[in-house]
Formats: structure tokens, sequence, C-alpha cells
């Protein structure tokens, strides 16, 4: 239980930010409250439709609704505000920027993949009785393959599977992630940064975690057959968020660009399955071996820490973004 003394300065921080963004610029914190209900209103209007309609399972609306208008609501939500507000098109992050920050689309590229195997590999050694050294799981998906090669090693191919979806993942699924990176990495974070590096990576963490709960309510990442389905799943995401945006969030502002963010968002998308494919048994998905359970994700949160500790870290680079529609 907090003090008088503790609730006063908590009560006063929180003013000095809504004073400080209201009079730095008085149509920032509109902007940023405008961009927050199209950001979630056409998503969360998706996800019930999908509700409505059967759920996210054998409905055949719920692919395209959550692809399309769920994750591309945040792109929907930047271009709606800076329409509605008139506010331009300067800074939109749009520039590849590649001889500037070929290192951090190098980095984004590689570093989910080997975080997730990271996680997977802690949870492992932490529960040795959900490993499956004979990869049945992998042996059913691939039966005709591995019959047809003349039953060639599993481990093989969930190794040529791995280094495929390191290679391609960014490519297929980055046309998706840019819907999300493009509202919350290229328009809220940059509106945010006056509060300061680390309050805008964990109120970044938060809001992109909240967001997701209409789609974790009805199974998506960790099922509903868990103890405290789905509320604990709900709060689990927000430690993701927060762990995978924080990378997100510090590569987007050290490049000055989006696309290193929708790279990595891309590649973590396409390498967190596959570490289910060595699974036994019924693993609780709230810990892991996945990068959204609490183990699975240990090498995104230790990166974030990382990042958090490191005193310039997140602290905007000294040349401002190029004018115009960058």
């Amino acid at each position: 239980m907090c003090n008088n003394g503790s609730q006063g300065h908590y009560h006063a921080a929180a003013i000095s930010w809504y004073n400080f963004l209201a009079m730095k610029n008085p149509f920032e914190l509109k902007r940023i409250l405008i961009f927050l209900g199209f950001a979630f209103g056409i998503a969360w209007l998706a996800a019930l439709i999908i509700h409505l309609t059967g759920g996210l399972v054998n409905n055949p609306l719920a692919l395209p609704l959550e692809t399309i208008a769920v994750m591309g609501a945040p792109a929907a939500a930047n271009l709606l505000t800076r329409l509605l507000t008139r506010e331009g098109w300067k800074d939109l992050y749009l520039r590849p920027r590649l001889r500037q920050a070929w290192r951090y689309w190098a980095l984004l590229w590689i570093a989910p993949a080997l975080l997730t195997i990271a996680g997977a590999a802690i949870y492992f050694l932490v529960f040795p009785e959900h490993f499956d050294p004979s990869l049945q799981r992998m042996r059913q998906l691939t039966a005709a393959s591995l019959h047809a090669a003349g039953n060639i090693s599993p481990w093989l191919l969930l190794g040529a599977g791995t280094l495929q979806a390191i290679v391609l993942s960014p490519l297929l699924n980055g046309l998706f992630t840019l819907g999300e990176e493009f509202g919350w990495r290229a328009y809220l974070q940059p509106r945010l940064m006056p509060l300061g590096g680390r309050v805008t990576m964990v109120i970044m963490g938060i809001t992109w975690g909240v967001w997701h709960w209409p789609l974790i309510a009805m199974g998506h990442n960790y099922g509903l057959n868990y103890t405290g389905a789905p509320w604990l799943g709900m709060l689990v995401m927000l430690w993701f968020t927060l762990a995978a945006g924080t990378l997100l969030g510090w590569a987007t502002l050290r490049s000055g660009s989006v696309w290193p963010a929708v790279v990595g968002h891309a590649a973590v998308n396409g390498i967190a399955g596959l570490s289910a494919l060595a699974t036994a048994g019924q693993p609780s998905p709230l810990v892991g071996p996945l990068p959204v359970g609490l183990i699975g994700s240990v090498g995104f949160a230790v990166v974030a820490l990382l990042i958090f500790l490191y005193p310039d870290a997140l602290r905007s680079p000294k040349s401002p973004q190029d004018k115009g529609a960058s």
C-alpha cells in the first residue's frame, strides 16, 4: 500500500506528463488519442466480427480479417490521423536508409531467430520432459517427405525449415507486419519520445499488448486450454510485447526507419512456431517453449534489459529525420 507521499508523487508525475504533452504541442496529445481510437477501434471491431462468426478456428473470415483488418489497423490509423488532423506527410519513417541502417536490417533479420531458439533451449533445459529428441510431431507433419526422401533425418528437415524461415520470413510476412509497425513504431513511438526512451518503451509495450487482447481472448498464441484462460494469457502477452517491442522500438529509433522493425516482427512471426515440432506432452503455453511464453521469451527479455540499462540506447540520434515524405 502506498503512503500519501508516494501517491502525491505519482499523481504529480502523471500531471506533468499530461501537461508536457499538451503544452509542448497542443495538437500532439489529440493526435495520439485519435490514432489510438482508430488503431483499437478498427482492430477490435474486426475481432468482434471474428468472434461473432465463429472464432479463430474453422472460420473462413478469420484469416483475412486478422491479417488485413486487425494487423492493418495501426497503419490505417496512421494515415487516417494524418488526414483528419491535417498533420501532413513528414517523418513517415518509410525510407529504407540502407546505407546508414544496414546493420539494423541485418540484426533484425537474424536476431529474432537466435533469440527464439535460445528461449526454447532454456525452456527445454528447465523442462527436459517436454523435449522430444525423436521429433515425433515433425515426423507426423512430414511423413510423406521423409518417405519420399528415403527416411531422411527429421532433424535435417527441421534445420532446413529453420534456415528457410530465417531467410524467407521477413520477405513473406513483411507486408502484413508493416501494417502494425507503420502505426506503432513509425507513428506512436516518435510522439511519445518526449517522455523519455524508457517510459516510451513501457507505454508502447503495454499498448501493443492490450491491443492484442481480443485475439488472445479467442485463443490466439496461447489457445484456451490453460489455467486462468484467457486472463493470464492477456497478462503474459504484455510481457512479450514489452520485451520484443523494446527491440523493435530501439531498431526504429536508431535506424530512423520503420523497416528494420518490420523485418524483425516478420522474422518473429515466421520462426515462432518451430520449437513446437520438438515438443512432447502438453507444456503450458504461458511458459514456453514458444517465444510468447515467459521462459520462451527470455532471449528477448535479456536484450530488452540491456537496451534499458545502456544509457544512450534509447536516445534519439542527433541527426533528425529527413524532411518531406520520408
